[in-house]
């Protein structure tokens, strides 16, 4: 396999998180992945741990992506932390609206996230490399499925560099959003995001948030394991490598793993995809 792999973690809230994170990215290290991007909370809320560890990654000489959100922001605010990020040496952003904390209204200065796209580049002009967020099975808070492709067009026409999916379990919905963002003008680079299966209650809790859709057969599967966690994993393993397998076959730009601050699945399905 020689696709471009990048992994995603989300900033550890204990030292012990911090340290255990350590460990799961030097294991994944040896996968030598394009970039590894940090998320960002709802409104921001974790912005110094986001920081703090994209600044580890660069240091540990790997590209560092950081997660940056605008909802709730304004224009001072955003000004000053790509300033912040630009001096740590960060040089790829995956920029998105993001979610306010609960009981928040909308407020800030920027109501998309083609706004804020637009905003980085009269900043920034190049400085950074630019990643938008991209929904094969239609953001679930979209009007409608052509509201949402437009929504996409628009980021990207403001500046953005390429995108990464939300997860998804069923390769054609990922094939059919590429057609059509390429007959609206996009041909920027679509890199689908995977999410190892490792728990089933997580998955369902995850995928009911944010719209991802878990296949019958596979929500069926994973009932029938019950707290069977070894037989979740071993089930997991097999349909997220033969879903990797099918896209790599089908000439994607790369994979971006939702790694959890994990490293064993992701790494068992990156040597899976390995060649013998």
């Amino acid at each position: 396999m020689t696709v471009a792999v990048s992994f995603e973690f989300f900033p550890p809230k204990t030292p012990e998180g911090a340290a255990k994170l350590r460990l799961t990215r030097q294991d994944l290290y040896g996968f030598k992945p394009e970039f590894c991007s940090v998320t960002f909370g709802a409104g921001g809320s974790t912005q110094e741990g986001t920081f703090g560890t994209v600044g580890e990654i660069l240091a540990e000489e790997v590209d560092a992506a950081s997660h940056f959100s605008c909802v709730g922001a304004s224009k001072t605010t955003v000004r000053e932390q790509l300033a912040a990020l630009r001096a740590m040496g960060v040089r790829r952003l995956v920029a998105l609206r993001g979610d306010l904390p609960s009981g928040y209204g909308m407020g800030g200065e920027f109501h998309y996230a083609s706004d804020l796209v637009a905003f980085i580049r009269a900043e920034t002009g190049d400085a950074f490399h630019i990643e938008v967020a991209a929904y094969p099975e239609i953001h679930p808070q979209a009007k409608s499925a052509a509201a949402d492709l437009q929504a996409f067009a628009a980021k990207v026409k403001a500046g953005a560099n390429s995108a990464i999916t939300q997860y998804f379990f069923n390769a054609d919905a990922y094939f059919r959003f590429v057609d059509d963002a390429r007959r609206l003008g996009v041909d920027e680079p679509v890199v689908p995001g995977i999410m190892p299966i490792t728990s089933s209650t997580q998955l369902m809790r995850f995928s009911d948030a944010c719209g991802a859709e878990i296949p019958r057969w596979i929500r069926l599967r994973l009932q029938g394991f019950g707290d069977d966690t070894d037989s979740i994993k071993s089930f997991g393993l097999d349909v997220i490598t033969a879903l990797c397998d099918q896209l790599c076959t089908a000439g994607v730009p790369g994979l971006h793993f939702y790694t959890m601050n994990q490293s064993a699945a992701t790494a068992e399905i990156l040597r899976r995809l390995q060649p013998v």
